[in-house]
């Protein structure tokens, strides 16, 4: 049993046996990170819970059962106390409350044999997700300018055999089945082109889904060479863009030679379907069309290669290097902003609810190292660093790809993690993590259309320009985290007190300025009286966001 207690959170970890043939293990965890952020006078308090469980069973020589589940309870509410500031304001202004629970199920049943074994795969997931905001936080029913509940549930059955053949062969081959259900109820104001508009429809999605599968792996020359092959379709019945598996094939094919005992040649190359969002495959109109399964709404897919070097120095040491290039094709592709979807989800609001076409294409490469030596300078030491580019092609007025790239608000270029850790004597311990993030690129607002009463009341917050999509880019982005753990040891059990902060050297990060309007002395926005279909705008400077985040905490384990 473990049991932990910090300054954010309260967590318990039972595990061991329940009898002769099963063991298990439970943990449950309560975030208070709501009392940390009201003390920081933020506008928003979230409050996080979690579950996990898993028991295995051995039935007998050959078989075995494997239970295990998920949860989570959130919640995020606003903080109305903290309305003094510029920043308080405009938060609390455009800010939803949010709250979501979901839950996933499964059992997994083993049968050996000689050699092989099969396995059967049943589980079901759950996901329940309620926003909503009133104008001016005033909780009456006419001020509701956004009110949003979706439901996810999926049932799964999978089967596999694998199966090691007397020639050297291992192959595994299975199928699998899904049912999904996806409810929608939504209606929140909006200003699209030069009009106010209000969302409002509730649908209902009924979707089964299908999939085959296989892959064969076998090694050559006293195993230096070692080969894998692998075939996978998918499809559902949304659609018949989407209804035949030969239009989703998956083939992938991966090999690795040893040049020598401690250097190794990696490559693999495939093919990758994914099915868009359940909001995108569910967005309706007033109707209950399905607005994008009329617009021949499609599997995305992606193509990518893969070449690296595996080398190990010594038994403690590890190092690699891998070049990688990623294509996408049938990438959801906003009507209304004319963007790829794959530039947004980065800030809040609901992913993919909106009308798209399956026609953005992108390209993401770079090259990725890692390195790990277990004793340097008697630090634990762990190092990557990932050069990358992602980028998705620009589109003219008639919805047409030029030969333009323009960067992804991922496209961050330089990725660095350092971690270490090194143990003391009398059962010290310290870690720290120093990670660094190239600038992000971000798009400018579009002032014009922000001092729209129509639409900053619609929305609550800036428009973005998207005619100079991503042509910004904040700075760089750096932090360092330090632990420090002592342990105390007993009879039957241990105590282990910690000392965590995040951002030791307090680095304020570069963010967008804020474009609002003015308010009066009662907090009204004022209306520009040389055009009073505007507000009179200010720009406040961002300052970043940066807070030095100590945390106490006590582990006790029996």
């Amino acid at each position: 049993m473990q049991g932990t207690l910090g300054s954010s959170e309260v967590a318990l970890t039972l595990d061991g046996p329940i009898g002769d043939k099963t063991t298990f293990i439970f943990s449950v965890r309560r975030s208070y990170l709501q009392v940390l952020f009201e003390v920081l006078e933020l506008p928003f308090l979230p409050t996080y819970n979690d579950f996990q469980f898993k028991t295995k069973t051995r039935l007998n020589e050959k078989s075995e059962i494997t239970l295990m589940g998920l949860g989570s309870l959130d919640e995020s509410v606003l903080n109305l106390k903290a309305n003094e500031t510029d920043f308080q304001k405009y938060i609390l202004n455009y800010l939803p409350v949010n709250e979501q629970w979901s839950y996933t199920f499964g059992i997994v049943y083993k049968h050996y044999r000689e050699k092989g074994y099969d396995t059967w795969v049943l589980s079901r997931s759950y996901l329940n997700n309620y926003s909503y905001k009133y104008k001016d936080n005033i909780d009456v029913d006419s001020l509701k300018i956004y009110d949003y509940m979706s439901t996810e549930a999926e049932n799964k059955f999978r089967y596999e055999n694998t199966i090691r053949t007397e020639s050297g062969y291992k192959l595994n081959v299975g199928a699998g089945i899904e049912y999904g259900q996806y409810t929608n109820t939504t209606s929140r104001k909006d200003f699209i082109g030069t009009d106010p508009f209000v969302v409002n429809y509730d649908v209902g999605l009924n979707l089964v889904k299908w999939s085959v599968f296989g892959q064969a792996s076998k090694s050559y020359l006293k195993k230096k060479l070692s080969f894998s092959l692998g075939l996978r379709a998918d499809a559902n019945n949304y659609s018949t863009s989407m209804s035949n598996l030969l239009d989703q094939v998956s083939p992938r094919f991966s090999a690795s030679y040893n040049l020598k005992p401690s250097l190794s040649l990696n490559f693999n190359i495939g093919r990758y379907y994914q099915q868009p969002a359940y909001t995108t495959l569910g967005f309706s109109n007033t109707n209950k069309t399905l607005v994008n399964k009329a617009n021949g709404l499609k599997y995305m897919s992606v193509d990518h290669i893969v070449l690296g070097l595996e080398y190990l120095p010594t038994e403690e040491s590890f190092i690699s290097i891998e070049g990688f290039y990623k294509s996408y094709q049938d990438y959801p592709f906003s009507v209304i902003d004319s963007i790829s979807l794959a530039n947004k989800g980065g800030d809040f609001g609901t992913y993919g609810d909106e009308e798209v076409l399956s026609i953005a294409e992108g390209r993401s490469y770079g090259v990725e190292l890692l390195a790990r030596e277990k004793d340097l300078w008697k630090f634990n030491t762990v190092l990557s660093y990932t050069l990358v580019r992602s980028e998705f092609k620009d589109y003219d007025n008639n919805l047409k790809a030029t030969s333009d790239y323009i960067s992804t608000a991922w496209d961050n270029i330089h990725i660095f993690n350092l971690t270490s850790t090194r143990s003391f004597k009398r059962n010290w311990q310290i870690g720290f993590k120093w990670r660094f993030v190239g600038g992000s690129p971000y798009t400018p607002i579009d002032k014009n259309k922000t001092a729209l009463i129509d639409a900053w009341d619609a929305r609550g917050r800036e428009y973005l320009d998207y005619s100079r999509f991503n042509s910004l880019r904040f700075g760089n982005f750096h932090q360092l985290d330090i632990r420090i753990d002592k342990q105390y040891f007993y009879n039957k059990w241990s105590l282990m007190i910690y000392l965590d902060v995040q951002n030791l050297y307090n680095f304020i990060s570069e963010g967008m300025d804020y474009y609002i309007p003015q308010a009066d002395v009662n907090g009204n926005n004022i209306v520009d009286l040389d055009n009073t279909e505007r507000y009179l705008m200010k720009t406040v400077k961002n300052e970043g966001a940066g807070t030095v985040l100590p945390s106490l905490g006590i582990i006790i384990q029996f």
